[in-house]
């Protein structure tokens, strides 16, 4: 799976987009984060992400992710609960929906709206699960689902970036 080129040669801008911004979303983006920085693209890859709802707006992560995220060794403690807006669509090169539910919230897909789970090497196309309202086997199953895909996605950022001059 390709990317979409980017609005601004030698920058890309991933916008990752989950029901509340809280479990699915945050987690993909700690993740993505960390692997950009540690391939060295932190100065040309920006990741955020947001909720298709408002209800935790400027709150921590749900604190099952983060401690998901935490005995796994990434640092969840910076995230903050944002919503999205339409400018979201001007302001990221892709917006990767965690969720078919969540990518029909979005305008539906479309060269820079896609699923997160397309770049999924093990089962493209496959939405990622919402964990709320389980147990803690849910919150490791994301973990385990989003570290492959970021993988992938990291190969996609670099030919991305790599397509145009920086």
């Amino acid at each position: 799976m390709e990317l979409p080129p980017a609005r601004v040669p030698g920058q890309y801008a991933v916008g990752l987009v989950c029901l509340g911004n809280i479990c699915r979303s945050p987690t993909a983006d700690v993740v993505l984060n960390e692997r950009v920085a540690e391939a060295g693209l932190a100065d040309r890859v920006r990741v955020i992400s947001c909720g298709t709802g408002g209800w935790h707006e400027g709150q921590p992560m749900d604190h099952r992710a983060a401690a998901t995220l935490a005995t796994a060794g990434y640092d969840a403690t910076r995230h903050r609960a944002q919503t999205f807006t339409a400018r979201w669509h001007e302001d990221t090169d892709v917006l990767l929906a965690m969720d078919e539910s969540n990518l029909t919230d979005l305008g539906g897909r479309s060269e820079r709206t896609l699923l997160f789970g397309d770049f999924d090497p093990e089962t493209p196309g496959a939405e990622v699960p919402d964990p709320y309202y389980g147990g803690p086997h849910g919150f490791e199953e994301v973990l385990a689902m989003v570290e492959r895909t970021c993988t992938s996605l990291l190969a996609a950022l670099r030919r991305a970036l790599e397509a145009q001059p920086s």
